[in-house]
């Protein structure tokens, strides 16, 4: 069906719109830039004849300043010559003149209702900046009676001797309101010049459009009924022009539709092959491996747009340039592991390739799968990860008790020193599998969901100091014999209450505090702080001890990671602790990390959420 094209939409309404544009346009840059410098010229010539009247002006006054400032007598008083002189000069566009001497005390004026003024002290602005500079000052005024610019000229007088001396200056306001009318009536005219032109340019390219929109509406007849299927109609070429030449490209068109299809299958082919996998990111190339599609998608997962990608190889996108080869994908698909980063955090991608091939076999391109495998890839490391540490964990304590079971079953147990001491040793490392497995069991409630807690309204400034002289009662017993721990308590003088499972807490200080304990060297001090923000409960837990490498500070609270293994097992640590603090600290809500320097000590902090209550929510 045919639809009608509005006049706004019309080609021919189009050229003559453009060409009267153009015009407006070009009418437009030329009259500003004629006006402008016309503004320019007309002004700097007013300015020049000013300032030339303003130079003879004071040629003339000069001898009666001169007199007036030695105090010589003269046939003619100085005010009243200067006075006859500026009557004389007077005219011209000038609106005043004002004489002063080297006081700034008026000497004259041109303006005879204000001769009551002549021999008073000056307050012109200008006269005492020209004294005051010695420059001459020219600028654009507004007379404030009639609104009318003026231009001012203020002009210093020095004597003609060597040493010149300051005498007095002139000031001169001269009507430029008489340029700019000048300039209004230019404008108008150019404006009237400019109408006519653009009403005749309308008429001429009406003329110019409609002899080149003829064989475009041909040309629109023709390709229509090629798009319905009739390629038998053949268009008349008017001449060698760009128009004829199109007319002559048309007349092809229907020559090449056969072999045009056959194209457009192949690509209509590729489309769905690209369709069947987007859900993921999809890469469509050419048979020699340029990427010619590529879905949001990929170009996510790739951290490359459309307009970096487009053109480029496939193998190069996936940075696999050095480890496989097109034609090694051409012959066996084989899917590929890819690192990559989307948003500038790395992930993996499986990249699974499928081969675009016509009826006759001949491959056309490729279509590269991506699948996003992070979180799988991640989740089978941590989990030969886990298995790995379990089994050494595991492994450890066992040969130890399998070591001292076999010599007590060699005839230890007989010796009354050495089998107490093999099953003291037994018993501990069954201790230490226990605690393992325990923790263990514990994290895995908490991945699974599983973990409950049992939230009380809890004063933590007491909690805190139990804990800590808890601790400062262990560091005195027996245990620590020969040790000179001291634990320094910082913490408020009132009670704070917060919403927490007190067990579960009390769990996260012991594992703190016995770290702490643990890498502190003998003498240290493990001081206890807490303090309160607006709507946190924040608690500080600092040693003395080693420290911690900044490279392993963001691992601690990684499961069974340590940072000297080997002084971590001898202490009886499993690597969980740390692990199990964070998993609990987060249940609530909170947060918990370290701060370390190395040989100065490490501090862990806590931060709990906490909620400000009035006294009266109580009673």
């Amino acid at each position: 069906m045919k639809k009608k094209i509005r006049i706004y939409q019309s080609i021919n309404t189009k050229i003559v719109f453009v060409i009267v544009l153009l015009l407006v346009f070009a009418l437009q840059l030329i009259g500003a830039n004629f006006i402008t410098q016309i503004e320019r010229q007309l002004i700097a010539n007013f300015q020049e004849d000013r300032q030339v009247q303003m130079n003879f002006l004071e040629s003339t006054i000069l001898p009666a300043l001169e007199r007036e400032e030695s105090g010589e007598e003269g046939e003619v008083n100085p005010e009243q010559e200067i006075s006859n002189l500026l009557t004389e000069f007077s005219g011209s566009g000038i609106t005043d003149l004002q004489v002063v001497n080297s006081e700034l005390i008026l000497m004259g004026t041109s303006d005879t209702t204000q001769q009551n003024i002549v021999g008073q002290l000056s307050d012109d602005v200008d006269l005492r900046q020209a004294q005051i500079t010695e420059n001459s000052i020219t600028r654009q005024v507004i007379d404030p009676v009639t609104q009318n610019r003026r231009w001012k000229i203020v002009e210093p007088v020095f004597s003609a001797g060597e040493e010149s001396q300051f005498l007095g200056a002139i000031l001169m306001e001269s009507n430029i309101e008489s340029v700019y009318d000048q300039i209004s009536q230019i404008t108008g005219i150019f404006l009237q010049s400019s109408a006519v032109a653009i009403i005749l340019s309308l008429v001429l390219a009406n003329m110019v459009s409609r002899a080149l929109t003829k064989p475009i509406k041909e040309m629109q007849i023709q390709t229509r009924q090629i798009a319905e299927g009739d390629y038998s109609g053949t268009l008349k070429v008017y001449g060698e022009d760009e128009l004829g030449q199109l007319a002559s490209l048309i007349n092809d068109l229907s020559d090449d539709v056969a072999e045009a299809q056959e194209s457009i299958d192949a690509e209509r082919r590729r489309l769905d092959s690209v369709l069947t996998h987007m859900t993921d990111g999809v890469v469509a190339t050419d048979r020699r491996g340029k990427i010619m599609i590529i879905n949001e998608m990929a170009q996510s997962m790739l951290d490359k747009n459309q307009e970096e990608a487009i053109g480029r190889n496939l193998l190069s996108i996936l940075d696999v340039e050095e480890d496989v080869t097109l034609r090694r994908i051409l012959e066996n698909q084989d899917d590929m592991l890819v690192n990559s980063k989307q948003n500038g955090i790395p992930i993996i991608l499986r990249a699974s390739f499928s081969l675009i091939q016509r009826e006759s076999g001949f491959i056309s391109g490729i279509v590269c799968v991506l699948h996003d495998v992070t979180e799988q890839e991640r989740i089978e490391e941590e989990r030969k990860q886990f298995v790995s540490n379990v089994s050494h964990e595991l492994r450890t304590p066992l040969t130890s008790m399998r070591s001292y079971i076999e010599a007590l079953a060699d005839g230890a147990w007989q010796d009354p020193d050495l089998a107490p001491r093999f099953l003291e040793v037994t018993q501990n490392e069954t201790d230490r599998m226990i605690r393992m497995i325990q923790d263990l069991l514990h994290l895995s409630r908490i991945d699974s969901g599983k973990s409950v807690l049992n939230l009380e309204i809890v004063d933590m400034t007491e909690m805190l100091e139990h804990v800590l002289n808890r601790f400062d009662m262990v560091i005195h017993s027996a245990e620590y014999e020969g040790k000179n721990y001291q634990i320094r308590k910082d913490i408020l003088q009132e009670s704070v209450f917060v919403e927490v499972d007190p067990d579960r807490m009390i769990q996260v200080l012991d594992n703190i505090m016995n770290n702490a304990i643990k890498y502190s060297p003998d003498g240290g001090t493990i001081t206890g702080k807490m303090e309160k923000r607006y709507d946190t409960v924040l608690i500080s837990i600092r040693d003395e001890g080693m420290g911690i490498p900044k490279a392993d500070l963001n691992k601690i609270f990684s499961r069974f990671y340590r940072v000297d293994r080997a002084r971590s097992r001898a202490m009886g640590g499993s690597g969980l602790g740390l692990a199990i603090s964070k998993e609990v600290v987060e249940q609530h809500g909170g947060r918990i990390w370290a701060e370390s320097t190395e040989g100065k000590g490490t501090t862990f902090y806590l931060s709990l959420p906490y909620v400000p209550y009035e006294e009266e929510e109580w009673e």
